[in-house]
């Protein structure tokens, strides 16, 4: 009998001795009472113990101690920018960090409602695409619409680190403020200003009123690629502009008529029609490069609204048909490539005037995106000057 009772003693010792809280369910109990869990399962974030506790997913940690060898950005549970809930495996980033590692930052006030959140690899250089392509070279030449976006970025954050672009007429890091109208600062002095001319001196027509002073030019060449712009009649395309606080604005379909004066009145018609006269007067000529080859079309920004420095103009040539619009036949044999030339869009003249905000003279309200003019002066921009201090 008391042998008996001994042995039931020593199983009831064994049987208290196994495995802890038998795995809790989440692995199986093996040599010496050691838990091996099943993926997913451990305890306190390591291996073994009661697989109790649910691991977080990892992902490259955006900061950490470097390895022996010098490495960093080791796969880290929620990525170091999180707390690992253990009973729902689930990360709960920190601030400025979301998904389900902790893997991407947040946009800082969902940018305010007034843009998107872009990754990294996906953010553009310039507004417009001839901001980069400006036909200094034949490999920076060229016709499109965007900014330029550059080949993939292996950087290891290139998919995770997020900017906020902002909507048309919104700034700042989280699109919260507003931006302004932009003008000439009216007290500028322009190097070699003579009221009474009519020309500076390259011969370009002055502005009304500003005597030798000139507006900004900007020239579309457009190529053949059988070098015959009578290819180009009966095609229509259309122009799209992009105003100073990022708007952007596309023409009425442009026919494309064998005289090249008409194609110069109807780009500059199709211009001036853009709503809110964000183009409240242009100049256009036309006419044909050596050989006729091709069509060189100079437009001269003369109005008060559009005085300085303008964002390229794009040319929209691809076809665009039933539910598109602008509807256009687009230009078909429009050269895009050539050891020589292609077309593109440059300035050509500068222009005497700039483009500042409120016109350097006045100040931004943010909230508003009204300029709160210094004394002195008045106008959307600043650009009038009431008095003289």
């Amino acid at each position: 009998m008391k042998i008996l009772i001994g042995t039931l003693a020593l199983l009831i010792g064994s049987s208290h001795a196994a495995c802890p809280n038998q795995c809790s369910g989440h692995g199986t109990c093996g040599v010496d009472e050691v838990c091996t869990c099943f993926p997913g399962w451990g305890t306190g974030g390591d291996a073994g113990g009661d697989c109790s506790d649910r691991f977080c997913p990892h992902e490259l940690a955006w900061v950490d101690f470097p390895s022996r060898g010098g490495n960093r950005h080791k796969y880290a549970e929620c990525a170091n920018m999180g707390e690992c809930d253990r009973k729902l495996g689930q990360c709960e980033c920190f601030d400025g960090y979301e998904g389900k590692a902790c893997a991407r930052q947040s946009c800082p006030n969902h940018c305010s409602g007034h843009g998107t959140c872009e990754y990294m690899k996906d953010l553009q250089f310039g507004i417009v695409y001839n901001e980069y392509y400006d036909g200094s070279s034949l490999a920076l030449s060229g016709l499109g619409a965007g900014g330029m976006k550059f080949a993939q970025d292996y950087a290891w954050d290139s998919d995770r680190a997020r900017l906020c672009v902002c909507d048309a007429g919104w700034t700042g890091l989280s699109c919260e403020e507003r931006m302004c109208p932009y003008g000439n600062d009216v007290m500028d002095v322009i190097p070699g200003f003579d009221e009474y001319a009519t020309t500076d001196s390259n011969g370009i027509p002055g502005l009304a009123g500003y005597g030798n002073e000139v507006g900004q030019i900007q020239t579309v060449t457009l190529y053949d690629a059988d070098d015959d712009i009578s290819n180009f009649v009966g095609q229509t395309f259309a122009l799209k502009f992009t105003s100073k606080l990022n708007e952007t604005f596309v023409t009425q379909p442009i026919m494309w008529d064998s005289d090249l004066d008409v194609v110069a009145e109807y780009i500059e018609a199709a211009l001036e029609k853009l709503p809110n006269r964000v183009v409240d007067d242009v100049v256009v000529s036309a006419e044909s490069s050596s050989g006729a080859t091709g069509v060189v079309i100079n437009v001269s920004f003369i109005g008060r609204f559009v005085q300085g420095r303008q964002h390229k103009l794009e040319v929209v040539t691809d076809r665009c048909e039933v539910g598109c619009t602008p509807r256009i036949t687009g230009l078909a044999n429009l050269r895009s490539f050539s050891d020589t030339t292609l077309s593109t869009v440059e300035i050509t003249t500068v222009g005497s005037h700039q483009s500042h905000e409120c016109g350097r003279r006045g100040k931004c309200n943010r909230k508003k995106g009204v300029c709160e003019c210094f004394t002195g002066f008045i106008g959307a921009a600043c650009g009038t000057i009431t008095a003289l201090a």
